[in-house]
């Protein structure tokens, strides 16, 4: 990279094979928007990690753990893995962890979620699509009584809510941030525009823009390879650069989402892509963008 940067990684995942189960990345592997996991599907530990963004030039401050769709009953066990690495490592300094928020005992996880020192808030990937090779679940959550129910535990907490959904759920989306605005909402991966027909990118501008009318949202600039396969600079940038004037630096920061998206570039084209991408940003724009909003708002 030209320029050397210091990034707070605001979305990225490690997993144990042998300690916990991830049904994703277990044969026999399934086939869905990021196409064959059959390269990621191994251990991939905190060295992993380190060595992918040390060979890019990056130089990782601090790191925001994602949950990284374990099997549900494992949930807790991904937890507690992830806090003892913290003490004993340093990394991660945030834990955002599962919870089936529809489940009648999620009170219960969610305080032992919640004991844990590094715990920040929660993700349960809400992505539904009619079409079934994108739809990572059967029906739409957000229209769900009960996963509501289990969304309004999380402000006792004060666990914020890592949201992944594609742009057709943002409406509803908003309506939930609108009535719970105690709740910070953290949209994941620039808000995931997988139809990119003319209509399919109306709807993601729109959506964006009622999410980003609701203060107790934030977003990440990441995952757009894994709907953009043969992505390049000049694919990205209408998504990245729209993301920031929608939202602005404030609320907007950049992440890996490694090793996902380990399966379509290298750590150091991502982040050489994006930091060119945003070479207009002031110099406190751009600290917003590589750590200073992931900090403050993941309390790091």
């Amino acid at each position: 990279m030209t320029e050397a940067l210091s990034l707070i990684d605001a979305h990225m995942h490690l997993w144990d094979l042998k300690r916990i189960r991830y049904p994703w990345l277990t044969p026999p592997l399934p086939i869905g928007i990021t196409g064959d996991v059959t390269p990621i599907a191994r251990n991939y530990l905190l060295d992993d990690y380190l060595a992918d963004a040390a060979h890019s030039g990056v130089r990782i401050e601090k790191l925001v753990h994602i949950e990284a769709g374990a099997h549900p009953e494992d949930a807790l066990a991904e937890t507690r893995w992830l806090q003892a690495l913290c003490e004993a490592r340093g990394f991660p300094q945030a834990i955002v962890a599962h919870a089936q928020l529809e489940k009648p005992d999620v009170a219960a996880l969610l305080e032992q979620h919640a004991a844990h020192a590094a715990v920040r808030g929660i993700r349960q990937i809400l992505n539904w699509h009619p079409d079934l090779l994108k739809t990572y679940t059967p029906r739409n959550l957000l229209e769900d009584p009960a996963w509501r129910d289990g969304f309004a535990c999380l402000a006792r907490h004060g666990l914020s809510f890592d949201l992944q959904i594609y742009p057709a759920q943002m409406p509803a989306a908003a309506r939930l941030a609108a009535q719970h605005p105690d709740t910070l909402l953290i949209l994941n991966h620039t808000g995931m525009p997988v139809d990119r027909d003319d209509e399919g990118l109306r709807q993601w501008r729109r959506g964006m823009r009622l999410l980003a009318a609701q203060p107790s949202l934030a977003v990440k600039i990441s995952g757009l390879a894994m709907l953009d396969w043969h992505w390049s600079e000049e694919t990205l940038r209408p998504f990245v650069l729209e993301t920031l004037e929608i939202f602005g630096a404030a609320r907007t920061m950049l992440a890996s989402n490694f090793p996902v998206d380990r399966l379509f570039g290298s750590f150091g084209q991502y982040l050489e892509t994006y930091s060119g991408l945003l070479s207009g940003a002031s110099p406190s724009e751009r600290a917003a963008l590589l750590g200073g909003t992931a900090a403050r708002l993941y309390r790091i």
